[in-house]
C-alpha cells in the first residue's frame, strides 16, 4: 500500500479549507486542486510499503505517540513553493508549538532505524491546496493567496496521529486511515 503518517484535521478545519479551495477554484486556473475531503498534515511520507513494513510502522507510531502529549495547531497564512516566480505548490500554513516539530523529528528518527529513508528537506508544516499545472489565470489565484498570507483559518487540539493509505484515482488520491495512535 502507498502510505504516509499524518494528522487528520477535525471537521471544522476541513470545512474552512474546503471553503478556501472553492474560492480559489472559481478563478479556473490551471491547478490540480487537492480533494477537499482528505486534507491532512503529513508528517512522514512512506511510499509503497508491504504488510510487514506496515506492521513495523504501526508499532513505531504507537511507541512514539505514547511519549508525546496532545498539542494544538492552527492553520495560518497561505503561500507557494518554491516561490512566486515559479510556483509549483499552493499551500496553507500550519502554526504549532515545538511539540509538533519534536514529534515529527522523533518519528523520523524511529522510522529511520526501521529502514525508512530520512526526508532530506527540513520539515515545513503545511497543507497542500493544489499543484500548478500551467500559468493560465494563475495570477488571480496568487493574488488571492497573497491577500490571505496572514489569515487565521482556525485551530484544533491534536490527540491522535494516523497511518494513512493513499489510493490513487483518476480524479485524485483517496485517503483511508489504517491505524490511529493516541498521544500520551
Amino acid at each position: 500500500m502507498r502510505a504516509f503518517i499524518a494528522v487528520d484535521l477535525d471537521p471544522v478545519l476541513k470545512a474552512a479549507v474546503r471553503e478556501l479551495v472553492r474560492k480559489l477554484e472559481a478563478f479556473r486556473a490551471e491547478v490540480r486542486w487537492t480533494r477537499t475531503d482528505g486534507h491532512h498534515l503529513t508528517l512522514k511520507f512512506l511510499g509503497e510499503i508491504d504488510d510487514a513494513s506496515a506492521g513495523r510502522v504501526k508499532a513505531v507510531l504507537g511507541e512514539v505517540a505514547s511519549r508525546h502529549k496532545a498539542f494544538s495547531l492552527r492553520l495560518e497564512g497561505t503561500g507557494v513553493f518554491p516561490g512566486e516566480r515559479k510556483p509549483r505548490v499552493l499551500w496553507l500554513g500550519v502554526a504549532a508549538g515545538p511539540e509538533l516539530g519534536a514529534f515529527q523529528e522523533e518519528l523520523e528518527e524511529a522510522l529511520g532505524r526501521e529502514g525508512f529513508p530520512r526526508e532530506e528537506r527540513a520539515f515545513k508544516p503545511h497543507l497542500t491546496l493544489g499543484r500548478v499545472k500551467g500559468r493560465d489565470r494563475l495570477d488571480k489565484v496568487l493574488a488571492e493567496l497573497a491577500a490571505r498570507a496572514r489569515e487565521d483559518f482556525g485551530g484544533m487540539a491534536v490527540a491522535k496521529i494516523a497511518l494513512f493509505e493513499s489510493r490513487l484515482r483518476p480524479d485524485g488520491a483517496e485517503y483511508h486511515i489504517v491505524e490511529e495512535a493516541s498521544l500520551g
